[in-house]
């Protein structure tokens, strides 16, 4: 599908990066925002005008919208609206404050939606789209330390499949790409951290224990990837990116399966007898 246009958010860094300058040496256009443009200074540089780069701040809705509609007017259409702008908080749900908790949640989910709201009306009236939910394998599991992360990739991913269904018959796909663990600073400068308690020192270490004994996918090669999923007919709703989510996702559901099982007796008890 060369030619199309894109808008992507959270382009200085990581998959948003990488894929803005895939879609653009394929010869797409693309609409690239960043809190800081200057970051995308060698990429337009070296595209001209294939690349609208665009100052937002996700968690800002009126912005959201006047971003999109600026690259709309600028290019005639979206084909393509992803979101990926967004960042990781570690600590334990004790630890978080009501501030950083808000935070995650206003960014991660908030973010994604504003975007999400602006981009469907001009989908919707050209009669098609696909709209990339930049989620995590921790939109479906969950791990110790990263508990309002998690909150904020599993609003993504409910909202997401509900909004699949709602805009199929406008031609409008909708894909959640969810990463395993990847060679992007989401642990480092971009992450933000709580206050530790002392009483969780020994989980931080096994997870941290944990993490290092895992092996990171390369950003630079799921560029291939998102385009194979763009290109796709019928696109998927759900894709992984990446070799170790889908044994944690088989084993965290037939860990569910087994105790909604086991537990239908009392499932059926709170029915109540049928009339």
């Amino acid at each position: 599908m060369a030619g199309k246009t894109w808008f992507i958010t959270g382009t200085s860094r990581g998959f948003g990066r990488e894929w803005a300058n895939a879609a653009l040496e394929r010869g797409d256009r693309v609409a690239a925002t960043a809190r800081d443009t200057s970051t995308l200074d060698d990429l337009r540089a070296e595209h001209g005008d294939a690349l609208l780069a665009l100052a937002l701040d996700v968690t800002d809705r009126d912005a959201a919208f006047g971003t999109v509609a600026q690259a709309h007017q600028h290019f005639g259409r979206l084909d393509i609206v992803v979101n990926n702008a967004g960042y990781g908080h570690f600590g334990t749900m004790e630890e978080i404050s009501e501030q950083e908790a808000r935070a995650q949640i206003e960014t991660n989910l908030f973010g994604a939606l504003w975007v999400t709201q602006a981009a469907l009306p001009f989908l919707r009236e050209q009669g098609g789209g696909h709209i990339v939910q930049v989620s995590s394998i921790g939109g479906i599991s969950a791990f110790p330390t990263v508990g309002m992360y998690h909150a904020s990739k599993w609003g993504l991913e409910g909202f997401s499949q509900a909004l699949a269904q709602e805009v199929s018959e406008f031609g409008i796909h909708v894909t959640l790409v969810e990463p395993g663990g990847f060679s992007t600073d989401w642990s480092g400068a971009s992450a933000k951290r709580s206050q530790p308690i002392p009483a969780y020192d020994g989980l931080r270490e096994r997870q941290q224990q944990w993490r290092a004994g895992t092996v990171p996918g390369d950003p630079a090669a799921s560029a291939a990837a998102i385009m194979r999923v763009v290109d796709a007919d019928p696109p998927p709703l759900r894709v992984f990116f990446g070799t170790a989510p889908l044994a944690i996702a088989e084993n965290d559901y037939a860990s569910r399966l087994a105790t909604w099982r086991e537990w239908q007796p009392v499932s059926e008890l709170a029915q109540g007898p049928s009339k």
